[in-house]
């Protein structure tokens, strides 16, 4: 049997925990209040009915007095009780909002690495944060108004047809034709706007973040018209969607308006029509109270209005959160085990991204053992860095066994796994703190000694002197800029200072200069000595003297050996090593202006 799904405010109130009792209680506060703020509608029509008796002696019109104390006095309190409510649902929903930021956080941290590298950092922070922002609004005012407004309607309509229900009833004609306006402005095609709004707004916040992080490149290439199209198709597309939207609520906002604000125009020459045949005082007194209480009619029908938005962005804002709630966490599966020792192995693996239909690694098996230096390489897209991201857990494999020291990594707690790599990318990030802070990233009970030596095993004695202080230079934000190979060693101080068993390196020597080169290579031997080593490298000098070559193509391993029985092999690697021993010997030169041809710089 399908199970129903909840709705969105029963999923919010679901976050409020022992709040939930509090946004109830300013409900109930709210709809009194509500109710007490009608009853000064009634004391002003006793009070202009004792005047008008009396007119124009206007004796024995004491009682006039206490009518108008008597609406002064329910007002404050409706006042107060408003305050209190609001105060209540306030408190409430700031405590719901972190609840369920708190929720959405506490999942994201379960999830594959890999969710991580594959989503945009604007998106992903509007998702929680925004979204979760978005109840804010509906718990702490608009629910708390839709309890007055559930309650006042009910009062209203008993109220219109208390005194004149000819009068009554014109008022009702317009609230009930400026309810139809509303729905036909909100309802057909413009059901779904906020869904598509918030999907624009999405994407125009991904694509600016992702602008605003490649200007150094646009303008280093003059490529600003090109690079700008897809935040200005972002925000082309949104400005349209806002504009049709806007077009398409002129006829319904128009009449919204027209039948809300209208009732004078049915009420005046219905008060004539009716004074005509009968006691002009008694129409005169009634015609002044609904003069008054249909503006707060009107009011009503404009609360009903802005729920229904708040109702829709809580809609959109659970939906939202969903996207990640319902993203699959890491599972480890039977007992957690320890692994017995650095090997790392796999078995028939076979992994497919999410949302792809071609396998990026199939039926791979191979095995790294302890102490061993193991490079993949092949073209790019071949499987090499996939491989790599299976042993930290970034994915789990579809099928076949990723396996450390004989251990599925499904049955190794998160923390004993990532304890037991260290991992050097080509694409290092610094946080905008110390050097020292930075560093001790992967110990953080590491001692300032322990953080210097790894700094110095890493090569980094020269940034170190150049830096006005030291260790304790701030990077980025207010601070230095490291460039690319920099950055890259600081990053082998880190896993240096780990000290883990298993070593992956991806592309570590991809930004290096030759001088920053040189540093690294000097520094994985300090890095790598006696631990289990995977690299993946295109620069084939950086893995020729691996203890174990694989080369994946196509999601598949094509050939495996030591660099020379697979040059022997004259295969896929043969063909590579060929390709980078010519581009490493080729050089910018001159074109000779008799032959047309390049001197030879070989």
């Amino acid at each position: 049997m399908k199970q129903k799904k909840q709705s969105s405010l029963a999923c919010i109130l679901g976050y409020a925990g022992g709040y939930r009792n509090l946004t109830l209680l300013g409900c109930i506060l709210s709809a009194l209040s509500a109710v007490l703020g009608l009853i000064p509608y009634v004391c002003v029509w006793l009070a202009a009915r004792d005047v008008l008796e009396t007119w124009p002696a206007l004796t024995g019109v004491s009682g006039s007095a206490r009518w108008g104390w008597t609406a002064v006095w329910t007002a404050v309190i409706s006042i107060a009780l408003y305050f209190a409510a609001l105060m209540s649902t306030h408190i409430a929903a700031f405590r719901t909002a972190r609840n369920i930021r708190r929720a959405a956080m506490a999942h994201v941290l379960k999830l594959p690495l890999g969710f991580f590298t594959g989503s945009q950092s604007g998106r992903l922070r509007k998702l929680i944060d925004d979204n979760a922002g978005l109840t804010e609004d509906l718990l702490a005012h608009k629910l708390p108004d839709l309890a007055g407004t559930i309650v006042t309607p009910v009062a209203a309509v008993l109220m219109l047809f208390l005194f004149d229900w000819k009068m009554g009833l014109l008022c009702l004609l317009t609230m009930v034709l400026a309810l139809l306006s509303m729905c036909l402005m909100m309802g057909g095609k413009n059901a779904g706007f906020f869904h598509r709004y918030q999907k624009e707004i999405e994407r125009m916040s991904g694509e600016a973040v992702e602008y605003v992080r490649g200007i150094p490149v646009v303008k280093m290439f003059q490529q600003t018209v090109y690079s700008f199209k897809a935040f200005y198709a972002a925000i082309r597309d949104y400005s349209n969607l806002a504009s049709q939207y806007a077009m398409s609520c002129r006829v319904g906002q128009t009449c919204f308006l027209t039948f809300i604000n209208g009732a004078f125009a049915l009420l005046i020459p219905a008060a004539l029509l009716h004074a005509s045949g009968g006691d002009v005082r008694t129409v005169l007194v009634n015609f002044i109270f609904y003069a008054l209480f249909a503006p707060a009619c009107g009011q009503m029908i404009n609360r009903i209005m802005y729920m229904s938005e708040a109702v829709m962005e809580a809609d959109e804002a659970v939906g939202r959160l969903d996207e990640i709630l319902n993203q699959k966490p890491m599972e480890n599966t039977g007992a957690q085990k320890r692994p017995a020792n650095a090997a790392v192995s796999f078995d028939h693996v076979t992994f497919t991204y999410p949302g792809s239909d071609r396998p990026a690694l199939s039926d791979v098996s191979f095995s790294v053992r302890p102490g061993q230096v193991t490079a993949l390489v092949g073209p790019s897209g071949g499987g090499k860095t996939t491989a790599a991201s299976l042993i930290p857990r970034f994915w789990d494999a579809d099928s076949g066994t990723v396996s450390i020291g004989g251990v599925n990594v499904r049955e190794i707690k998160t923390e004993d796994l990532m304890n037991q790599i260290s991992f050097v990318f080509q694409d290092t990030r610094l946080f905008k703190e110390s050097l020292l802070d930075n560093i001790r990233a992967a110990r953080p009970d590491a001692s300032r000694d322990e953080a210097l030596s790894a700094a110095h095993a890493a090569q980094c004695d020269d940034i170190l002197e150049k830096l006005p202080q030291g260790l304790d230079t701030v990077v980025g934000a207010k601070g230095v800029y490291l460039s690319g190979g920099e950055q890259q060693r600081i990053a082998l101080a880190r896993a240096i200072l780990k000290d883990a068993p298993i070593v992956v390196l991806d592309e570590a020597t991809a930004f290096a200069d030759p001088e920053n080169e040189h540093q690294i290579q000097k520094a994985f031997e300090a890095l790598i000595r006696n631990k289990t080593v995977l690299m993946i490298a295109h620069r084939l000098s950086t893995v020729q003297d691996a203890d174990h070559i694989i080369v994946l193509n196509g999601g598949k391993i094509a050939e495996q050996g030591s660099h020379e029985s697979l040059l022997a092999q004259h295969g896929i690697y043969a063909a590579m090593w060929k390709d980078y021993q010519r581009s490493a010997r080729w050089k910018v030169g001159r074109t000779d202006p008799k032959s047309g041809k390049g001197e030879k710089t070989v």
